[in-house]
């Protein structure tokens, strides 16, 4: 089974919903002119928003405005057709030219409007209405007619009047991105989430992109703000969060399976970007269900 790829919105359509079940969700990483709000009803991985990059699990929630690039990449467990594991979500898509509709220009639309247009920076819905909005998504997709119109703009509105979400990439953040790059920056992707367990090297991920590595750490640095080694880094520290909630590896079995190859250099990385060490995040994750 090929995971299920978004469809186009008809010129007659005001949104296009879609429920996805797959092996996993699309691994290109891509961008487009449309909204899309998501949400992941089953799945697990890394989910990468702009310059933006962290774990995703059942759940997860985004709205992304028109063309701010996004992945939502399975952990690689998913691909083993062994493991016979299986994705679901649902995502509505709905075209940049909604806000240029007369009627959102009335003072009743004003909240959705101003939301929309934070939407470039992409926004995360949490909590209770999180909660609500995947109901309301769910009985979305058996609406038809003005009834399914009603509906679209009272989950736009429950997110535009809650306090629940956050913004996911940095305010300074644009999308420099070329279409014809997406396949480039895709590449890139797909070799570090397949290979982050390993050492890495610059030739390595220059070569896959034709480029020198002097030009591949400008191009790199360019589109996702940060260096290729802090983004790898990152990668992996995402991949130790998610085993250190596990128990069935010891903090040394750990720091080998996310790709550093000495102790000491795993614990300064952790501690660098999570403010405590391995063994303390491991202690606060399960002195919660005490």
């Amino acid at each position: 089974m090929r995971p299920v790829q978004k469809s186009r919105i008809p010129d007659n359509k005001a949104f296009v919903i879609r429920e996805l079940i797959a092996p996993y969700f699309d691994v290109n990483w891509h961008f487009h002119s449309e909204f899309q709000l998501f949400v992941a009803l089953k799945g697990k991985g890394t989910r990468f928003i702009g310059d933006h990059m962290q774990s995703f699990q059942e759940g997860d929630m985004v709205l992304t405005g028109p063309n701010l690039p996004h992945l939502w990449r399975n952990d690689n467990v998913y691909f083993d057709p062994e493991q016979d594991l299986e994705t679901h979500g649902i995502v509505i898509y709905f075209p940049e030219r909604f806000l240029n509709d007369s009627v959102f220009k009335l003072e009743e639309f004003s909240l959705i409007s101003s939301m929309l247009h934070k939407a470039s920076r992409g926004i995360e819905v949490m909590g209770k209405t999180n909660h609500k909005i995947t109901q309301m998504m769910k009985k979305l997709l058996r609406e038809e007619g003005i009834q399914s119109i009603i509906l679209f703009l009272e989950i736009l509105q429950q997110i535009a009047e809650s306090s629940e979400i956050k913004f996911i990439t940095d305010a300074a953040y644009i999308n420099t991105h070329k279409e014809s790059e997406k396949d480039r920056m895709g590449l890139v992707y797909d070799f570090v989430m397949h290979h982050f367990m390993e050492k890495i090297s610059l030739k390595e991920v220059a070569d896959i992109c034709n480029l020198s590595e002097s030009a591949f750490s400008r191009y790199f640095k360019s589109r996702a703000n940060q260096s290729f080694s802090d983004f790898l880094s990152q990668v992996r520290i995402n991949h130790a969060y998610k085993l250190l909630q596990e128990e069935q590896l010891n903090i040394s079995q750990i720091c080998y399976e996310c790709g550093f190859f000495t102790l000491s250099n795993f614990n300064k990385q952790f501690k660098e970007k999570a403010g405590k060490t391995p063994m303390e995040y491991r202690r606060e994750f399960f002195s919660r269900f005490d």
